[in-house]
């Protein structure tokens, strides 16, 4: 959901191709049912663990679990499959095919032992992963970070046919043939996002948009027939109670975006019936002021003048929000993974 292919919120910057990567699994937003129907009843679809191999155990990674991780090994390392050695093993719950999981982790080229990414440790917000083995990208990183128990720390092995494919990424510095080198700690299970807005209502003050909700939440907005307000708005409609968003935390949200200036929608997670997921430091910032510092269960309307959203990009390419267009949004906050 860092990819703009499904509305225009996202803020339009370079984005690191692993990190949408991790995210990708989160289209859906939702833990995937891992259940399946045998003769009338439901039987829970085991979970495999990836095993332990001669390229996985050549790593060596010092440092401890949480603390950034210093990684070596004498490469190329070329597995055939990906292998997956557990380095500490954590005292939480089992990890399970479909579960969300929040990670922290170091990818380096399995080649060169050259570090691609790493999300930061410390006091850096993990980022949020589907455990999806079947997935068409990086089923790999399912591979090393399933079948595990939360707190613990995997290294992983993975070739180019469970990575990206056998063309690689080369403008990442991750060649055709090269594998990758994955240290991850897993941190816990996401909790299951809610369904919409659950919390207390709230008077809406004076000169918002007027904001009606359809029985499963879904809202329609009505634009006042007069010009735009200057400066940002931001209200709370639903205050929730739930865990207080923070700076640059990975939310998952329902939302829909009107033009002020046309009274059209333009995005709306609603419409294509599924909830989004993003981090608080990719979206525009009007869109992520109007998060921050929120509570999960919260519903609130946002009214954003260009200069917060899409007026320093000259607006958006298919025309829907002109440079020097208003925009609303309405979002129901549903979880902070």
């Amino acid at each position: 959901m860092l990819a703009d292919s499904k509305g225009h919120l996202v803020r339009r910057t370079p984005a690191i191709l692993f990190s949408l990567a991790l995210v990708a699994g989160l289209a859906a937003c939702a833990p995937a049912d891992s259940d399946a129907e045998v003769d009338g009843e439901t039987a829970a679809e085991e979970c495999v663990p990836t095993a332990a191999g001669t390229s996985s155990d050549a790593v060596t990674v010092e440092g401890e679990a949480g603390a950034l991780p210093t990684i070596t090994f004498e490469g190329p390392l070329e597995p055939t499959e990906t292998e997956r050695t557990v380095l500490v093993e954590g005292d939480g719950e089992a990890i399970e095919e479909g579960d969300t999981l929040t990670i922290h982790y170091t990818i380096v080229n399995g080649g060169t032992g050259e570090e691609i990414e790493t999300t930061g440790f410390g006091d850096q917000p993990p980022v949020s992963v589907l455990v999806d083995t079947d997935s068409q990208l990086l089923a790999g990183l399912s591979k090393t970070i399933g079948c595990v128990t939360e707190g613990s720390r995997v290294v992983g092995v993975i070739p180019p046919a469970e990575a990206f494919g056998a063309e690689g990424q080369p403008q990442f510095g991750l060649e055709a043939e090269q594998s990758l080198v994955v240290v991850a700690d897993v941190i816990g299970i996401a909790p299951e996002p809610l369904e919409r807005a659950e919390g207390e209502p709230q008077e809406a003050p004076a000169g918002l948009p007027e904001v009606e909700l359809a029985e499963d939440g879904q809202p329609t907005v009505t634009i006042p027939d007069e010009e735009p307000p200057a400066e940002f708005q931001l209200a709370t409609l639903i205050q929730g109670e739930g865990e207080e968003v923070a700076e640059g935390a990975t939310v998952v949200v329902h939302y829909t975006g009107y033009n002020w200036n046309t009274g059209e929608v333009f995005d709306s997670s609603w419409e294509r019936g599924e909830p989004a997921s993003f981090p608080t430091s990719g979206v525009i910032p009007g869109f992520r002021d109007a998060l921050v510092g929120q509570q999960v269960g919260s519903q609130v309307i946002a009214v954003i003048p260009p200069e917060l959203g899409y007026g320093p990009s000259g607006g958006t390419p298919d025309g829907s929000i002109g440079a020097e267009d208003t925009i609303v949004f309405i979002v129901d906050i549903l979880a902070v993974q």
